[in-house]
């Protein structure tokens, strides 16, 4: 299968140790030019401690498009939609301001959360209405990221897909291989009823551990080989078979990354591409 380089990105949760400078110039080292950017580094900031005009002339520099800013947490949470507001317009300019594409919206997550499913439902359809003339007035793309964990308030891209179609504005779904693969969506069913011109953006990971699947988190997301029980290659050719011709971003998560090396993260960000391609 034949993936053009320019559809792979590079999630900056790979280098969590490396400065925006190194990130960017290890992506245009890897012959890739396009990365995501977070809120949950270590300094907090999507841009730690560069101003839009230092960021602007590093993206200029190392010939990098940034795809998304990750992300506006629990958005679907009603007791938050003034905090929420804010934080979204805030990171909307910022977007603007550093020519970003997108950001991306994870639901609640979490164990104490009691309300029931078609509350869930309504709080998440009552916040993308909430949030829509933002994202318009801004001119960036919303992304919908279903969490596949048991205790997510939005497991199901299906449902997300279905939410955004009642919300009747332009949101596009993440479809995250980790994510889907918790989800327990049944695949005939899955393809049957996505609508790929929804799917916004994939984020990519393996998993190598042999536990439940209950029990697997993020700490478990590393880069993609032969041995990932999350199937992310075979997740990859059936988008592709579908006519998926979006981005691909490689987004693990666990601790050890920490002890990477840039020729480290240069190797696996490597090697996982010529995995997909192979």
């Amino acid at each position: 299968m034949s993936i053009a380089q320019n559809r792979f990105c590079i999630n900056r949760k790979i280098a969590p140790h490396l400065s925006i400078e190194s990130f960017f110039r290890l992506v245009n080292k890897c012959g890739l030019n396009k990365v995501e950017l977070r809120n949950d580094m270590p300094s907090g900031k999507v841009a730690d401690e560069l101003t839009t005009a230092q960021l602007n002339t590093l993206a200029d520099e190392f010939e990098i498009e940034i795809v998304t800013i990750n992300a506006l947490q629990s958005f679907n949470l009603p007791e938050h939609r003034s905090a929420l507001l804010q934080k979204t317009e805030e990171m909307l300019k910022q977007a603007q301001e550093i020519h970003c594409h997108g950001v991306i919206l994870c639901p609640n997550c979490s164990a104490n959360d009691r309300r029931s499913a078609e509350q869930k439902e309504q709080d998440t359809l009552d916040a993308l209405l909430l949030l829509a003339p933002l994202f318009k007035k801004y001119q960036i793309t919303g992304l919908v990221e279903p969490l596949g964990f048991g205790i997510s308030s939005l497991r199901s891209h299906l449902l997300a897909q279905s939410i955004i179609r009642k919300s009747a504005a332009p949101y596009k779904i993440v479809l995250d291989t980790f994510h889907y693969y918790l989800s327990d969506i049944a695949q005939a069913e899955f393809d049957a009823l996505i609508e790929v011109n929804t799917i916004g953006l994939v984020h990519l990971s393996g998993v190598e551990e042999t536990r439940l699947k209950s029990t697997l988190t993020d700490e478990d997301r590393i880069m993609l080989s032969e041995e990932d029980k999350l199937n992310s290659k075979q997740q990859v050719n059936n988008l592709e078979r579908l006519g998926y011709q979006g981005i691909y971003a490689f987004e693990p998560f666990s601790s050890q990354l920490n002890t990477w090396s840039e020729a480290n993260i240069e190797r696996e960000i490597r090697q996982s591409i010529a995995y997909l391609q192979n």
